[in-house]
């Protein structure tokens, strides 16, 4: 049984193992083309389509940050408005490790199927442990898969893909998981982090960290 969900018969595992040195297959490759698509550094690919030229007040600042300055100071008191880009999960590339956002993004599927593992790191309160998450996007909506779901600012995610149907691990994933993601202010590497291993520690129980360590990027680089 999830220690992650306890409706769930196993723990959580890759349906794919990644295998970045291998080429992608010529369907894959020919998607990753078309969109103009590079590798991107949580894991999978993307590229950004919009991003919006009207400009807002950075609202993740300290309260008294000075609304002075040029340049490169400047910027950073403001953000895009909002950005999004294309995302993409490979039988190759099959993970995006955890990491979280300030900005808040909205996420639309566009093709495939995969898992998500939110932890919600904005809700830590004296009590040891937060709240996880976890759920299927998909097509079959009737069988609870989202085509939509939002992910809040300041909660870590992670995501790996799932075969097209159920069970066939390892292959039947076409063309991978597809989904644009939409973020809001617009997405800057400023406003983002990765998770570290000790802080999975400190968010969830030692069970829970035992079923999730493997979605962590220091992990995959260890």
């Amino acid at each position: 049984m999830s220690a992650i969900d306890d409706t769930l018969a196993s723990s959580l595992h890759a349906s794919f193992k990644p295998a970045l040195e291998t080429a992608e297959s010529p369907k894959v490759q020919a998607l990753i083309t078309r969109l103009g698509m590079a590798v991107h550094p949580e894991g999978g690919y993307f590229v950004e389509t919009d991003r919006d030229s009207r400009r807002v007040p950075n609202p993740f600042l300290p309260p008294d940050t000075d609304d002075t300055g040029d340049g490169d100071n400047r910027h950073d008191l403001t953000r895009s408005a909002s950005t999004t880009i294309f995302y993409l999960l490979t039988p190759s590339s099959p993970q995006g490790h955890f990491h979280r956002n300030k900005g808040r993004t909205m996420h639309t599927l566009h093709k495939g199927r995969g898992r998500y593992v939110i932890i919600h790191a904005d809700e830590k309160t004296d009590a040891k442990t937060v709240r996880v998450e976890t759920f299927v996007v998909g097509q079959n909506i009737h069988a609870g898969e989202k085509l939509q779901w939002m992910v809040e600012g300041g909660k870590y995610k992670a995501s790996f893909l799932l075969p097209d149907q159920e069970g066939r691990d390892q292959e039947g994933s076409e063309e991978g998981l597809l989904i644009s993601e939409t973020v809001v202010p617009g997405f800057e590497f400023a406003d983002h982090d990765f998770m570290p291993t000790s802080k999975l520690a400190d968010l969830v129980t030692e069970e829970q960290r035992h079923e999730l360590d493997w979605l962590l990027l220091d992990r995959k680089q260890h």
